[in-house]
């Protein structure tokens, strides 16, 4: 996993941890003292974001070996040994948090993305993610989502138009708000319209949205809406979804469902980092 802001993000990490320097370790461990250890599975689930630790240990030190034995993606079952560092145990003592923080919260998303996907894989539906991501983390996140087996929603306010409830008071109505928008953006760039009722649903219809979302709409309603739609614009579901409700939604025929539970309401997976050495 790389991105240009990787390096920025590990050093604001590290900077923010150690500070003026990581005293207890400064004070115990000789310079030159070497050291070994292992990321361990305490729990089942999928790893992600084990290049990313990797990258934090090699910031601190480049003469760091370490040696990947879970690849993202893969699962693991408690006692798996995902990964192991060797080099100054200075590097690996000051490291250990920082890259067990990216480790165990991208992992924690992308078993809980798993778990919601496998809900669903026979269905039409695809899953989706949101916006409501830890504020820095964002690509992180969402590249842990798309470990787990869903897909990503837009990344930002830049790359999608999505015409919420707020916008559509502002502007005055569904109708000119998607024209207005259809007028401003290339042709290349599908328009989404956020409808509460079935009255907005048959608005963004004759508005030509090329994506309606459902919100919060109950399950009723948005097989009502599949019906009404027919095909004539994307239909994604979003509000209220949960591991309860996930596979009567996706039975309802819609192409989406936007689940904000995969990155904001998500327990890090319980992984260790022991000197063994």
């Amino acid at each position: 996993m790389d991105y240009l802001g990787l390096n920025n993000l590990i050093k604001r990490a590290l900077e923010e941890d150690i500070g003026y320097g990581d005293i207890t370790t400064m004070s115990l461990i000789p310079v030159e003292q070497k050291a070994r250890g292992l990321f361990c599975a305490k729990t089942p689930g999928i790893v992600a974001g084990v290049r990313v630790s990797q990258k934090v240990f090699e910031y601190l030190d480049q003469e760091v070996k370490f040696e990947v034995l879970k690849n993202d993606g893969e699962e693991i079952i408690p006692g798996d040994v995902i990964a192991i560092v060797q080099g100054r145990a200075r590097t690996l003592l000051t490291g250990e948090r920082v890259a067990l923080n990216f480790l165990q919260r991208l992992s924690g998303i992308a078993s809980k993305t798993r778990k919601m996907a496998d809900i669903i894989k026979y269905s039409q539906a695809e899953l989706l993610d949101t916006r409501k991501t830890t504020p820095g983390l964002r690509v992180l996140e969402k590249y842990a989502v798309g470990v787990g087996g869903a897909r990503n929603h837009r990344f930002g306010l830049f790359d999608g138009v999505m015409i919420k409830d707020n916008h559509i008071k502002a502007v005055g109505s569904i109708k000119k708000a998607v024209s207005t928008a259809r007028q401003k953006v290339p042709h290349t760039v599908n328009i989404e319209v956020e409808v509460e009722t079935m009255d907005q649903l048959y608005e963004a219809l004759e508005a030509h949205a090329d994506i309606i979302m459902l919100d919060n709409m109950d399950v009723y309603e948005m097989t009502e809406a599949v019906k009404i739609v027919h095909g004539r614009a994307l239909l994604e579901a979003s509000g209220g979804i949960n591991e309860g409700n996930l596979a009567e939604v996706a039975r309802t025929g819609v192409d989406f469902i936007s689940m904000g539970a995969l990155t904001h309401a998500v327990s890090s997976l319980d992984i260790s980092f022991d000197i063994v050495d």
